[in-house]
């Protein structure tokens, strides 16, 4: 299972999502695509998006190319996962793509909805 994690380049994502993904040992048995775990530019061409098994996009904040990969994936009929830290104001466009919005408390809440999503879509 092919498992691409977007996010914004907004926020301190090695440590706050890549670090506790990586760790997870739920999430290791899966092919977890991390976009700027090796270089912090992304180079994904439109076809990268049309193999993907799932797409879970961390929401908390906005970005013009999270909304363009949203878009991708949406089009190739890809399950899309939105997850965000409570408290933020999401997008309204987000709901133009999926009906699957979670509000996330901490890391370890956060980590325990991505099993969820991803065990879910693995029976499927």
């Amino acid at each position: 299972m092919k498992i691409y994690i977007a996010h914004s380049k907004g926020f301190d994502y090695q440590n706050e999502l890549y670090a506790p993904v990586r760790n997870d040992e739920a999430l290791k048995q899966y092919e977890v695509i991390l976009p700027h775990e090796f270089s912090n530019t992304s180079s994904n061409t439109r076809d990268f998006y049309r193999n993907l098994d799932l797409l879970i996009a961390e929401c908390s904040y906005p970005a013009t190319g999270l909304g363009i990969e949203l878009g991708w994936a949406f089009d190739d009929n890809t399950p899309i996962y939105c997850i965000h830290k409570r408290g933020t104001k999401v997008s309204g466009s987000i709901y133009a793509v999926t009906e699957n919005v979670f509000e996330y408390n901490d890391i370890d809440d956060m980590l325990s909805i991505i099993e969820k999503i991803v065990m879910t879509n693995s029976n499927k």
